[in-house]
């Protein structure tokens, strides 16, 4: 991707994923967009009286520097203290702007090539405990039934009160074949639950696809990884070729997927989209700003698509959907998105190091600033019948030092959709009383979303049949 921006000297990527969040066993991967920055210092121009507060400002870190350093109870490295420091400085500006040590950035980068070392769990710290944002798919954590919301208070019976994220996740890391057990809350659950997990490596595979009746294709997106647009586009091609030219319609699957890399969540738009705006970044600094438009061509050119989002559906998944609803490329299903407009910037650092900052909102081809506000799908359904109780944060706007929205159109810029099928006012909210509880292996029987998601395929393409080349 080319970008504008002065580089600073390192690898620097853009990327967006939920949360200041961790792979259990992996890495920390934290929340948003990574860019070059537009790096600078006070300049000589500066009133005397800010240059004279800041030198105070600075003399105070000196000193409490020097008395942590001299008296605290156990002695304290010098790298331990200005670490702790520059973690403060930067998470006490917003939840996804914080430092990365030397191992926590090389980590980041092996898990946006898709292969890592763990459990499979991707998690943040909460109120003292560790969340489960998302298991990932055929991990572990997936096949012991951990679920999304779950909370973490122990591990190997250990209590994690007291613990750091970083602490947390290198105690659930730990070589191929050994154990780890994990104590769990859950919601609608009184007593604890234990989960007994064989580490693995995890081999993430983003894309998975299948065809469903009435040569309807489904491909389910979990993370924007480097891989992501070429295993989506080999997943459709795949489908082409088993439903022998004759695709009726797509449903591509971006709930609980929480993000990753800005640029494959521009490729995978063009995939869909054929020109104009994908997404735009707007800065501090107006020159910082920037637009992304389609790069590629329509793969499945008049062939229906829907789109499943839910509150996990967070960054480059919301910029993905937000794009295809913008331009009336696809029906979104679902609840409403996590709201996750931000862009980070990674920038290494001296030590081999790293800090992500918080640099920009971005915008839907519409204007849009979904931050704290989400994506609301053109088609309601929920999971449950039942609304489930949340541990923790549902969306952005639940969490503490959120950035404001402010810059964009608001959802009222959203032109009514005429284009939806009469189908839309039949297709029920939520589940039927007594409808089965989800069972990943088995999701066409028990997957309420996914269900409706096939009717509304089968109604937008029945208009005409459409065949793929």
């Amino acid at each position: 991707m080319e970008v504008r921006l002065r580089r600073l000297p390192g690898r620097l990527r853009t990327t967006l994923l939920v949360g200041a969040a961790f792979i259990a066993g992996a890495t920390a991967f934290p929340a948003a967009g990574w860019l070059c920055l537009h790096a600078g210092f006070p300049t000589a121009a500066a009133q005397e009286d800010t240059s004279n507060n800041t030198y105070r400002l600075l003399t105070l870190f000196g000193d409490v520097f020097e008395r942590v350093r001299a008296d605290y109870v156990d002695p304290v490295s010098d790298k331990e203290l200005v670490e702790n420091a520059i973690n403060g400085m930067l998470t006490g500006l917003d939840p996804h702007s914080g430092y990365m040590d030397a191992k926590q950035f090389q980590e980041m980068e092996v898990q946006t090539k898709g292969e890592f070392g763990g459990l499979g769990l991707e998690v943040t710290q909460q109120d003292g405990f560790i969340k489960v944002i998302s298991p990932i798919d055929d991990t572990p954590a997936a096949k012991a039934g951990i679920k999304p919301g779950d909370i973490i208070t122990a591990i190997d019976g250990k209590t994690v009160e007291g613990m750091s994220l970083n602490e947390a996740v290198d105690k659930m890391r730990g070589p191929p074949d050994s154990r780890v057990t994990l104590t769990i809350k859950r919601a609608g659950i009184d007593k604890p639950i234990e989960q007994s997990l064989l580490r693995e490596i995890v081999h993430l595979q983003v894309v998975k696809s299948r065809m469903e009746p009435d040569h309807i294709g489904y491909v389910r997106l979990t993370q924007f990884t480097e891989e992501a647009d070429s295993s989506l586009r080999a997943a459709v091609k795949s489908l082409k070729e088993q439903s022998g030219g004759k695709l009726t319609a797509l449903i591509l699957d971006l709930r609980n997927n929480p993000g990753g890399l800005l640029d494959q969540a521009v490729a995978v738009a063009s995939d869909f989209i054929d020109q104009g705006e994908i997404v735009s970044t707007r800065a501090r600094h107006p020159e910082d700003s920037q637009r992304w438009d389609a790069n590629g061509k329509d793969i499945i050119p008049g062939v229906p698509l829907v789109v499943l989002v839910n509150n996990g559906s967070a960054s480059s998944s919301e910029i993905v959907s937000g794009a295809l609803q913008d331009h009336h490329r696809a029906i979104l299903l679902g609840t409403r998105t996590f709201g996750k407009g931000s862009v980070q910037t990674v920038i290494p650092l001296p030590g081999n190091g790293a800090m992500r900052l918080t640099t920009a909102r971005y915008y839907t081809p519409s204007g849009r600033s979904i931050q704290g506000l989400g994506i609301e799908p053109d088609v309601h359904v929920t999971e449950t019948r039942e609304e489930q109780p949340e541990f923790g944060p549902a969306h952005e706007s639940d969490l503490n030092g959120t950035i404001k929205n402010q810059g964009g159109t608001g959802q009222v810029s959203i032109v009514a959709r005429t284009d939806l099928p009469p189908i839309v006012k039949q297709i029920p909210d939520k589940p039927p009383v007594g409808f089965p509880k989800f069972d990943p292996l088995k999701p066409d029987q028990t997957d309420f979303q996914l269900q409706e998601a096939i009717v509304l395929a089968k109604a937008m393409a029945a208009p005409h049949t459409v065949t793929s080349n």
